[in-house]
């Protein structure tokens, strides 16, 4: 299950169109990309360097012991790969109905055959805003159905109101309606691997008293530098505390 607050955005009127026929109006559909990036969780006493370029961090890890001088501490690290998880990317579609509702709070007072008969029949009365109906899916165990109509409008003229009479033998129930909408995946990937232009060093847990930003600036400062088989840095972030989660893009 996904819950993600979706903000608000300005839209523009541009132009109308005309169906070509009913059909094209049966249905409201929307379609969200969502990217689950890869990440790193970033323990006490290890940094993520990335460089420019790749051949500069693999040359790097390459060489595996480093000395970094810290103020007036001489630091061996090690480095490493940066072992990513699994990110996931995927569509969400959802569809709403012009054409089918779902109802609920269905009494449990019938056999599913009679039961399914009194919802179609009750849901056919035009003086309640019904119409024709298609067919009636009714799960006895939940107290809930499915209605579909032939016609379109039907089911928003329904909607209007939040409950609908439902006539069975002995007496008359308020049942809740609301849309129908259908949710489901599309394009569902994982995809993992290794961040080639980034570089873990690990060895720097005796550092947990020194300011995370003065580390961050000396090991760029160091690793810049040919002689110490560096290139051009693009970030560095190290944890000497609380762990940091780092996200990767591809």
């Amino acid at each position: 299950q996904i819950k993600e607050d979706i903000p608000a955005t300005k839209v523009k009127f541009t132009s109308a169109e005309t169906p070509e026929d009913d059909s094209q109006l049966l249905n409201v559909s929307c379609s969200f990309q969502m990217n689950l990036q890869a990440h790193y969780e970033l323990q006490k006493g290890q940094v993520l360097i990335t460089f420019e370029k790749e051949e500069v961090a693999q040359n790097v890890i390459k060489m595996k012991k480093h000395h970094v001088q810290i103020e007036d501490v001489n630091v061996e690290v090690m480095a490493k790969p940066v072992p990513l998880t699994s990110g996931v990317r995927f569509q969400v579609c959802a569809e709403v109905s012009k054409v089918k509702i779902n109802v609920t709070e269905i009494p449990d007072e019938l056999p599913d055959n009679q039961m399914r008969d009194k919802l179609e029949l009750s849901f056919c009365k035009s003086r309640h805003g019904g119409g024709e109906v298609e067919c009636v899916k009714y799960d006895k165990r939940s107290g809930s159905a499915v209605i579909t109509f032939v016609e379109t409008g039907v089911a928003d003229e329904i909607l209007k109101k939040k409950d609908y009479p439902l006539y069975t033998d002995h007496s008359c129930h308020r049942v809740t309606v609301s849309p129908y909408i259908e949710k489901h995946l599309k394009k569902f990937q994982v995809f993992s691997g290794i961040s080639k232009r980034t570089v873990l060093l690990t060895g720097m847990e005796g550092l947990d008293m020194m300011d995370e930003e003065t580390v961050e600036d000396l090991v760029s400062i160091h690793f810049q530098r040919e002689k110490n088989g560096g290139g051009e840095v693009d970030v560095v972030k190290c944890s000497l505390g609380q762990p940091y989660i780092a996200y990767f893009e591809e």
